[in-house]
C-alpha cells in the first residue's frame, strides 16, 4: 500500500470515528442537568436495543431495583419524585431480554404550592437513618409489637424502610426517630411516600406526627392522621393545658382519607404543612394525598409539658384493624423542611 492509499484509509477511519453514536434510548424530556417540579413529564422512545427489537420501556430512580415498565417502543407519562438531585434511568427492553439504559440527571424542586421558601432547612431520607425505635402506644387500644428494617424493594430511590407489626384488640405500634435539635423553627413541611402491600395489612389508621421540643421541657405536637374509622383527615389538639394535657383528634370536615381504601402495591405521596407561634398554638394549613390538597387552616393549642430535651422527631404509627392480625407498610423519600 503506497503512502496515498494509507492516507486515504486513515482519513476514512477518522471520518468513521467522528460520526456520533446513535443512542438506543432517546429521552426527549426531561433534559439532562435541568430542574423539574415534583411531578414532571417523561417522554422517551427506543426501537432497537443491541440489535433486538424493543418490546417495552420503563424507568427507575437512583439505586432502586424497582422499574415501572410499559409495553411498546415509547413512553409518555407523568411521574413524581422527591425533592433533590436524582438520576433517572430510562430503560428499553429488547425482545431477547437485553436492556439498554439512558441516564438523565435532574434536580427536583418542590412545587410553589408547598409554600416552602428556598432558604428553608431540610432533612432528607429520614427513613434511611439507623436510629428508628418501635414502641406500643399505651394511650391507644389493645396491644402491639413491631420491628423495622431497610429493604431494597419496593423502593422509589433505593433505600426504603419497612414497618411490620403484630397486634391484638386493634392495637397500635409507634415507630419514631429523632433527627434534629432545632428549637427556633416555626414552620414545617412534611413530604414522604407510603406504600401498602396487597393483602393482610389490616390498617385502620396511619398517623404521621412531628414533635418539636422548644426548650424548658415544652413540646409542640403536630399530629396528622388518615383515619379509617371516620374516613377523614384528622389533626391533633390539646384540649387541656400544657401541664394537664388532654390530647384529642379533630376530623377535617369535607375531607376523605382511609388507608384501607388506598390502592395497594402503589406509592402514595403524603404531604402536610403546619406552623406554630411562641404561645403553644399550632396552625394546620393543608394536607395532601397524591397531589390532592385538603385545606385545613385551623389554629389550635398544641403545647405539652413532657420534659424532653431540645429535639425534633417524627413518628410513623400503624393502628391495627380488628381483634388480631398483622400490618405492613413502607416509607420512602421522607423529607421534612423547617424554617
Amino acid at each position: 500500500m503506497n503512502i496515498i492509499q494509507k492516507l486515504s484509509v486513515a482519513s476514512s477511519m477518522l471520518a468513521t470515528l467522528a460520526v456520533p453514536a446513535v443512542a438506543s434510548v432517546v429521552v426527549n424530556s426531561p433534559v439532562n442537568n435541568t430542574e423539574v417540579g415534583s411531578r414532571f413529564s417523561l417522554s422517551a422512545s427506543s426501537v432497537s436495543c443491541a440489535s433486538e427489537n424493543v418490546s417495552s420501556m420503563g424507568y427507575s430512580f437512583d439505586s432502586s431495583a424497582d422499574t415501572a415498565m410499559i409495553d411498546g417502543q415509547s413512553i409518555e407519562t407523568l411521574i413524581e419524585s422527591s425533592p433533590g438531585i436524582h438520576t433517572l434511568h430510562v430503560k428499553a427492553l429488547g425482545d431477547g431480554g437485553t436492556e439498554c439504559v439512558s441516564d438523565v440527571t435532574i434536580t427536583v424542586k418542590l412545587d410553589d404550592a408547598s409554600g416552602v421558601p428556598s432558604w428553608a432547612s431540610s432533612t432528607s431520607n429520614i427513613q434511611a437513618m439507623s436510629n428508628w425505635s418501635a414502641q406500643h402506644d399505651t394511650g391507644g387500644k389493645g396491644n402491639a409489637s413491631g420491628w423495622t428494617k431497610i429493604v431494597s424493594s419496593p423502593s422509589r430511590h433505593g433505600s426504603t424502610r419497612e414497618f411490620t407489626t403484630k397486634f391484638s384488640g386493634a392495637g397500635d405500634e409507634r415507630f419514631a426517630i429523632r433527627y434534629a435539635d432545632d428549637t427556633e423553627a416555626h414552620s414545617f413541611f412534611y413530604d414522604g411516600w407510603v406504600y401498602f402491600p396487597s393483602g393482610g395489612n389490616k390498617i385502620s389508621n396511619l398517623e404521621l406526627d412531628s414533635n418539636q421540643a422548644i426548650g424548658g421541657g415544652r413540646v409542640m405536637i403536630f399530629g396528622v392522621q388518615c383515619d379509617g374509622y371516620s374516613g377523614t383527615w384528622d389533626y391533633a389538639v390539646n384540649v387541656g393545658t400544657a401541664k394537664h394535657s388532654k390530647p384529642h383528634w379533630v376530623h377535617v370536615g369535607g375531607s376523605r382519607c382511609n388507608p384501607g381504601s388506598w390502592r395497594k402495591d402503589t406509592w402514595h405521596h403524603v404531604q402536610a404543612s403546619y406552623s406554630r407561634d411562641d404561645n403553644g398554638h399550632i396552625t394546620y394549613h393543608s394536607f395532601w394525598l397524591d397531589g390532592d390538597e385538603i385545606k385545613v387552616n385551623k389554629t389550635v393549642f398544641g403545647l405539652f409539658d413532657l420534659g424532653w430535651s431540645p429535639q425534633i422527631n417524627t413518628q410513623f404509627q400503624l393502628d391495627g384493624l380488628g381483634s388480631s392480625g398483622s400490618t405492613k407498610a413502607y416509607l420512602d423519600s421522607l423529607t421534612v423542611y423547617r424554617w
